[in-house]
């Protein structure tokens, strides 16, 4: 019976974790977007520090998901797509597209 009950947990947890919102912070927070922006399908809104969340979006690789967003937002300093977030050489990638 507890392992039943333990897996049952593990398979509430996984989709939740799978379902973390993707979220990124601007290098300059005055670039915000007002509103929603919606890129491949992830909607975006951010706040006035330039600290930007999104849920959804398409099934992709984070340095690509990053690269898409920063060519309309401009460049990042953190940026964690569908539970992946970019280091700083991924980053620098990234912001070459900005």
């Amino acid at each position: 019976m507890r392992i039943l009950i333990a897996a049952a947990a593990l398979a509430l947890a996984v989709p939740a974790a799978a379902q973390a919102p993707n979220r990124l912070t601007l290098a300059d927070p005055a670039s915000a977007p007002s509103g929603r922006t919606i890129i491949d399908g992830a909607s975006w809104s951010c706040d006035e520090n330039g600290q930007c969340v999104a849920n959804g979006g398409r099934s992709q690789p984070a340095t690509r998901a990053c690269r898409r967003v920063v060519a309309k937002v401009g460049a990042v300093t953190a940026f964690a797509w569908k539970g992946t977030e970019l280091d700083a050489a991924q980053l620098a990638e990234c912001n070459a597209a900005a």
